[in-house]
């Protein structure tokens, strides 16, 4: 079983900066990939960015060149760094965890509670 612990949510202003970390934590599991999903009110949930064990990076086009995502692998934790935020990021934020549960013998998607950021004046 995996724990994900967001931090970082908050009201910023358009054009500046944030960022959000999420910790991983449980026993007797591998993370083979960790990202941001966001949901808007009155939107899906969507993939914000992805980075694999091996450190490959996926971002949705709309965040792409402003949003950089990274990882302290010897923490399991994962970051997103925001810049040049815009209202249209205004969502909650949550850590994604794809890993590898050895007790299961199975690769199971886990998601934390979620983070609000408001990009607001």
């Amino acid at each position: 079983q995996v724990q994900l612990m967001e931090s970082g949510g908050g009201l910023v202003q358009p054009g500046g900066f944030h960022e959000l970390s999420c910790d991983a934590s449980g026993s007797h599991f591998s993370i083979n990939s960790m990202g941001w999903y966001r949901q808007a009110p009155g939107k899906e949930r969507e993939l914000v960015a992805r980075i694999t064990f091996s450190d490959t990076r996926n971002y949705a086009d709309s965040v792409k060149g402003r949003f950089i995502i990274d990882r302290d692998k010897s923490k399991n934790t994962v970051y997103l760094k925001m810049y040049s935020l815009e209202p249209e990021d205004t969502a909650v934020y949550y850590c994604n965890a794809e890993a590898f549960d050895e007790r299961l013998g199975a690769t199971a998607n886990y998601w934390g509670q979620g983070t609000r950021v408001t990009v607001s004046s």
